[in-house]
């Protein structure tokens, strides 16, 4: 089993369509995917709760044992947190987990909120030794605005691996709605946002 956390301390940053969209890929491929809902919010579980029947199945889980409590041969563990997660229970989860996607807007409050973050988690030493790693993901970001450029500079400079950036596209919005992810809707609508997510998916299985 692998675990990926998806984390940042910034509210409203993109990790539960991160977290969804990530399921709904390892899903897609036949594999067995558990995912735990941190977020007080419950976002991803009513995401979960509108799934169609049809579609490939995620498992909602206990995060302290998923393995144990409810499913067996897990594949892959996706693990949403929430804004503000911080303290022994993130360094918890750092440890737990095998990497860290960290999703960042290209605002000037989501810049400043990731980069005290990112302060905060290189003193966890899992990620210090590397046994844990961690990748930037851009969110919602406008290729021709010049937020976008600000967000790529302050992301070649975290001294973390920089993914990609996901596109600002209503098929995140109409996703979310329906409870799927954009890999399960018709390819033809989401070519150009299957493309943005290939070198996130290629990293996220490289890790050991």
């Amino acid at each position: 089993m692998k675990e990926i956390l998806i984390a940042n301390t910034k509210g409203g940053c993109g990790k539960t369509t991160l977290a969804t969209n990530l399921a709904g890929y390892f899903a897609n491929l036949g594999h067995t995917v558990a995912f735990t809902d941190l977020d007080r919010q419950q976002s991803a579980t009513d995401w979960l709760a509108r799934r169609p029947a049809s579609a490939a199945h995620i498992h909602l889980t206990n995060h302290k044992s998923p393995d144990k409590a409810q499913v067996k041969n897990i594949d892959w563990h996706i693990v949403d947190s929430p804004g503000g997660f911080k303290d022994e229970k993130l360094f918890s989860a750092i440890k737990s987990a095998d990497c860290i996607l960290v999703p960042i807007q290209p605002s000037a409050f989501d810049m400043g909120a990731t980069e005290d973050f990112l302060n905060l988690i290189v003193e966890e030493k899992a990620i210090r030794k590397q046994k844990t790693f961690v990748g930037l993901v851009g969110m919602r970001v406008n290729a021709r605005a010049n937020a976008a450029l600000k967000l790529t500079s302050f992301m070649e400079q975290a001294n973390f691996p920089v993914l990609t950036s996901l596109r600002n596209a209503q098929c995140y919005v109409t996703a979310a709605e329906l409870g799927v992810s954009i890999f399960d809707m018709r390819a033809s609508q989401v070519a150009q946002d299957i493309l943005q997510w290939q070198a996130l998916i290629d990293w996220v299985m490289d890790v050991q």
